[in-house]
């Protein structure tokens, strides 16, 4: 069965040459050019992966992104013509799995594509006899976390998480009491090194908190550690 794609574009050219290339490495692509018609089109018939300028016209990409995240299952990686940081921090709060910069290098952002297809495909993958390895469910107290339907739950209520603080949270709760930096973080966001000025690390981690009730101000589940990053604690859920 081919990978499908579709891809959220208005510039007509820079389509058709990527609709192009794609298709040659046995994709099927599908292009849509405008933002207005964006959403409903992907959760209709849902593809592979969602790949989404910033920039359209009747919807911006980032509204796109926040539309259909909740609903759309598979990965987004979202286009974007600038290297202003506040784009990509934007794109991860609204749930995109990774984003390339413009001009774009099609086979840099096939590499992009493929990686994040083989990441969700692990994310999905059952055991030989369908059962769902132990090692993709964790519960901590009250706190329950499970990798392969990607959903969080405290006590019994459903905890809201984009993907992107999903993978934080798992990344924190799989290594526990072990500290993990932000460029370990980040790698796990969108595998950029960490400059040491990237703050989407942080502001996942105080989405985090705020929606798991650990205080802002003395937290206690996801602590900081002074010069070195962040730690989960088992015993506080």
């Amino acid at each position: 069965m081919k990978e499908s794609v579709t891809l959220v574009e208005d510039d007509e050219k820079m389509a058709s040459l990527l609709q192009s290339y794609f298709q040659g490495f046995g994709f099927s692509v599908n292009v849509i050019a405008d933002g207005g018609d964006a959403a409903w089109q992907i959760l209709e018939n849902p593809p592979s992966i969602v790949i989404l300028d910033l920039m359209l016209p009747g919807l911006d990409g980032l509204s796109v992104c926040r539309n259909i995240r909740e609903k759309y299952s598979g990965k987004i990686l979202i286009l974007t013509a600038t290297g202003d940081d506040m784009d990509q921090v934007a794109a991860l709060e609204m749930g995109a799995d990774d984003f390339v910069h413009k001009p774009i290098q099609p086979r840099v952002l096939l590499a992009r594509v493929r990686m994040l297809l083989r990441r969700h495909e692990q994310e999905q993958k059952p055991d030989a006899d369908g059962a769902k390895t132990p090692d993709k469910q964790l519960e901590f107290g009250r706190l329950w976390i499970n990798a392969s339907l990607q959903r969080c739950k405290l006590g019994d209520e459903v905890v809201p998480l984009t993907p992107s603080e999903f993978s934080i949270l798992w990344a924190l709760a799989s290594q526990a009491e072990t500290v993990l930096s932000r460029e370990q973080l980040l790698q796990v966001l969108s595998n950029l090194e960490y400059d040491g000025l990237n703050r989407t690390v942080d502001n996942k981690i105080a989405q985090l908190r705020k929606k798991l009730n650990d205080d802002a101000s003395r937290p206690k589940g996801i602590i900081t550690v002074r010069g070195k990053g962040y730690l989960f604690v088992p015993d506080y859920w």
